[in-house]
């Protein structure tokens, strides 16, 4: 019999509404699932913004206190899509209280509440994970798998930028993704997902060097007035990974006529690969081990369509079919729940969240001081 497991969810903003959608739309993908679930209740910050959710995402029950939604014994999956500054305490309540955690990146705010995660992680034997979804492409598992078997052999560069429009307009108003104090910033919502993808693909980051720009230094608090902004719109870093490979790396929300534009490429001794989540459907590969004679024989840059191969129990729409944003999010989720099923530790962890959050702290560090910093932990 495949157990049931109750899920509550905090926050239901634009990526709470993913995580449940990825939830009703899992049974379709895979069968068999690997745990049953039952969306048991949604916590927001206010009562009648706490009913619509309900309603809208099919909860058996609301609340507008996450406290009480993680004391539910029934609720055994605790989501964290509530701002980055509201994480740490609900991290802290969900380890103590024995819950299994999914949780948005970043995993919190600052190198503090870094070391009080880490402290709550102590003794606790649930199992956690990072939605560090774009590792979870297909493509960027067909390139995982490539590197695994020494397709790239050692890295000798890469870059990357992650790239959105959205802070261009000065008439913008400050929300909390604005807002140094509640975790804010491009290298926090954008920055952290490049990090995690560069080092998923080549390894280790030991150190980093980084300038960034806040575009409009004044934005409309939505009140009628004015407040100013603390956190970057633009950030440019240069990374040294372990290998000893440099390369670039660039999040902004102020790239005109970008989407959602994260493009990786990384070359090494034996091959390169390229990858666009604009064009999630294929990876780009070039080896060396190809000939190049006579009139360059079989080398160059091979595009591979990767679609929808995810390995069995995936099976729908179709591996031919074309694939999305939504996609990778519904992988990442099975990948947290076939661990919780089989009660194994699984990766992206909460550790790995906490090792991207020594990267931005250290990014963070390089573009105040206009220093390389070395990575260490938090």
């Amino acid at each position: 019999m495949i157990p049931t497991l109750g899920v509550g969810i905090i926050g239901y903003g634009f990526i709470g509404k993913v995580h449940a959608y990825a939830y009703r739309t899992i049974p379709f993908h895979y069968d068999p699932v690997p745990v049953n679930t039952r969306l048991v209740a949604v916590a927001t910050s206010r009562r009648e913004t706490a009913e619509a959710a309900r309603v809208h995402g099919g909860f058996e029950s609301c609340t507008d206190d996450w406290r009480a939604l993680i004391a539910m014994p029934e609720v055994r999956i605790v989501h964290i899509c509530s701002p980055t500054g509201a994480h740490v305490d609900q991290l802290e309540a969900a380890l103590a209280a024995g819950k299994h955690v999914y949780c948005e990146k970043p995993i919190v705010a600052t190198a503090a509440e870094a070391s009080r995660v880490r402290r709550a992680l102590e003794g606790w034997q649930g199992i956690g994970q990072m939605t560090f979804h774009n590792r979870f492409y297909s493509a960027a598992q067909k390139a995982r798998q490539l590197v695994d078997k020494g397709f790239l052999g050692t890295p000798l560069g890469f870059r990357g930028v992650y790239l959105h429009a959205g802070n261009i307009d000065p008439s913008v108003p400050m929300r909390w993704r604005l807002r140094k104090a509640a975790g804010g910033g491009v290298l926090r919502d954008l920055g952290a997902h490049l990090l995690d993808l560069v080092e998923f693909l080549g390894g280790p980051i030991v150190a980093i060097s980084a300038t960034s720009r806040i575009l409009h230094a004044i934005r409309p608090d939505g009140h009628g007035g004015t407040a100013p902004v603390d956190v970057e719109d633009q950030i440019c870093m240069t990374a040294r990974l372990e290998s000893g490979a440099v390369g670039t790396l660039e999040a902004s929300k102020i790239a005109t006529g970008a989407e959602d534009d994260l493009r990786l490429e990384i070359e090494g001794t034996r091959g390169a690969l390229r990858f666009n989540v604009m064009e999630p459907d294929f990876l780009e590969a070039y080896s060396l081990d190809d000939t190049d004679a006579p009139m360059g024989g079989d080398r160059g840059w091979k595009k591979m369509a990767v679609l929808q191969r995810y390995p069995a129990p995936a099976v729908f729409p179709s591996h031919r079919a074309t694939s999305g944003w939504l996609r990778g999010h519904v992988h990442c989720l099975h990948n947290f729940l076939s661990a919780v099923a089989a009660g194994r530790p699984t990766e992206p962890s909460l550790a790995r969240g906490l090792a991207v959050q020594g990267l931005i702290q250290a990014a963070e560090k390089a573009g105040a001081t206009g220093a390389w910093q070395t990575v260490a932990p938090l």
